[in-house]
């Protein structure tokens, strides 16, 4: 109006009210709406009208185990694809199946997979929810796009897992199986399959890192013979580690991360509280001066338990970088230095950590050049050491030049066996003596009463297994005392002595009986006896 310029006639916008405005709802189609109370007919049939339509080969082996499958309620256990040859319109034609079947692994490596072919398998999966665990090994072909549709899977489903499928001439140590509980309501690995000609591998998209690091459900990741460089792709590595704790299992094995690779993976595991259990780095050209890196992380490390640095070149330096390390850690149960270039003085490095260790299960040094001062300090740890149940080593003796040394060699062998299986009887015998304990105490609590109490001589206290109670405060936990007691049994060079304790010390009972034991490297534990015996008059 200041300016002297009139205004165009006013406009009125109206809405309708709320009732009229939403004329009607569709509910969102059920994906599952096919599979009820369907038949082994009804999905054959289905299937052979979808390649007709599509006007492609029906899959005979595909074919055959529908017929053969017999429960279809619950997720089928597998569909076995391999070797197959998937097109595009093979995989639309499957969508049939995947309307009314679910299955706990899906089995698609060396299929020729496409990118057309993969997006809509992926698309399958995720909207279907089709398997629990998949495999998509060696199929190169992929494509970016195919890429992008496997990390927006990820993304949405509460799976995948994609169990790995280890090369036979190197052995994964241990076995995958053997190291953590299964979790069988949601997959929990990827198994990546080596990268093409084309570079379509691991770092060919960050779209694929990008997702893993938002993927809080995903448990194993195989990246095995994928060419990874000690670059760009360790760097990957690293900010994957340091932002997913949810991945225990790390298959890192048949690559090129070097020790420049293996700086950016330690430097992830640092910033860790709980997350990896299992780090695969088998022949990765690793050298003592990675094993510097390796050692420093180590300490920091939570949950780590099984370590595998097979076939790479370690050495006698490389140990002894990592035995401090291992040693500060508080998680390692396995460790993995077979064929690692070392010799005797690396074997006394490895021993020095044995006798220090309360905890380690299993240690593999074999392919290693290791001779009679190496076995004899590893025959010495072990007369200290109560865990561990299993030492791999060559089993013919090394030459050398005193020919008798041979038959030391093989003696020493013998006594190492032995003391494994010293341990495993140990820890059989504990096991039944903590699932005994645990039984009396449920039974305890379903009777409603307090469990009955023995009567106690005159002179002794009475442990954990009299009174079902926890060790009084300030002394050792019951779990320490039955370890002690074990090693009282089988180490007779531990010096003793009795001590009678006076009768105002502590919460413990008057007249109480102690034993002191002092082991090599451990200092000096005192703790209450847990057998009471009758005192003599």
């Amino acid at each position: 109006p200041g300016d002297g310029r009139g205004r165009p006639g006013a406009k009125r916008v109206t809405f309708p009210s709320d009732e009229d405005i939403v004329s009607g709802a569709v509910e969102p189609k059920d994906p599952w709406r096919h599979a009820q109370n369907v038949t082994v007919e009804e999905i054959v049939a289905a299937y052979r009208q979808a390649c007709l339509k599509l006007n492609c080969r029906q899959s005979p082996k595909l074919l055959k185990q529908i017929q053969e499958f017999k429960d279809l309620a619950p997720r089928i256990d597998c569909l076995d694809l391999k070797g197959e040859k998937l097109d595009y319109r093979s995989c639309e034609a499957m969508e049939e199946i995947f309307k009314r079947l679910q299955f706990k692994l899906l089995d698609l490596e060396q299929t020729s997979l496409d990118e057309d072919g993969a997006s809509a398998l992926f698309d399958m999966i995720e909207y279907y929810e089709s398997a629990t665990h998949l495999n998509i090994g060696a199929n190169k072909h992929l494509g970016a796009r195919g890429w992008q549709a496997a990390a927006h899977m990820m993304r949405k489903v509460r799976i995948p897992k994609f169990p790995a499928n280890p090369s036979r001439d190197s052995p994964e140590f241990p076995k995958i199986p053997e190291l953590l509980p299964k979790f069988p309501d949601f997959p929990e690995g990827f198994l990546w399959p080596g990268r093409g000609r084309d570079g379509s591998g691991w770092a060919a998209g960050r779209s694929r890192a990008t997702a893993l690091k938002m993927n809080v459900t995903l448990r194993e990741l195989y990246l095995a013979d994928n060419k990874l460089n000690g670059l760009q792709d360790s760097a990957q590595l690293g900010n994957l580690l340091k932002f997913n704790g949810c991945i225990q299992i790390l298959d890192l094995r048949n690559n090129h991360l070097m020790d420049s690779g293996l700086a950016y993976i330690c430097e992830g595991l640092r910033e860790q509280r709980r997350g990896l259990v299992t780090l695969v780095l088998w022949n990765n050209q690793l050298s003592h001066a990675g094993m510097a890196y390796l050692g420093m992380t180590l300490p920091h490390t939570q949950s780590l338990e099984t370590l595998n640095l097979g076939h790479n070149a370690v050495g006698n330096e490389g140990v002894r970088n990592l035995k401090n390390g291992l040693i500060g850690n508080r998680s390692v149960l396995r460790l993995g230095l077979a064929c690692t270039k070392l010799t005797c003085e690396g074997a006394v490095a490895v021993a020095e950590f044995v006798a220090e260790s309360p905890r380690l299960l299993r240690l593999d040094l074999r392919e290693n050049d290791i001779k009679t001062g190496g076995l004899m300090a590893l025959s010495l740890a072990l007369r200290v050491n109560h865990s561990l149940l299993r030492l791999d080593l060559d089993r013919e003796p090394k030459k050398e030049a005193v020919k008798s040394f041979l038959e030391t060699q093989k003696a020493l062998l013998a006594e190492i066996q032995n003391g494994c299986k010293r341990n495993f009887i140990l820890a059989k015998e504990k096991e039944e003596k903590e699932q005994q304990l645990q039984h009396s105490a449920s039974m305890a609590e379903i009777s409603g009463g307090d469990p009955e109490i023995p009567e106690i001589p005159e002179g002794a206290s009475p442990g954990p297994e009299e009174n079902g109670n926890a060790a009084p405060a300030g002394d050792s936990s019951s779990d320490t005392e039955e370890e002690e007691e074990e090693e009282e049994e089988e180490d007779g060079k531990d010096s003793r002595e009795v001590v009678e304790s006076s009768g105002n010390s502590g919460n413990s009972g008057n007249g109480e009986r102690r034993i002191s034991v002092s082991s090599p490297g451990r200092g000096r534990k005192i703790f209450v006896v847990t057998r009471v015996e009758n005192v003599p008059e």
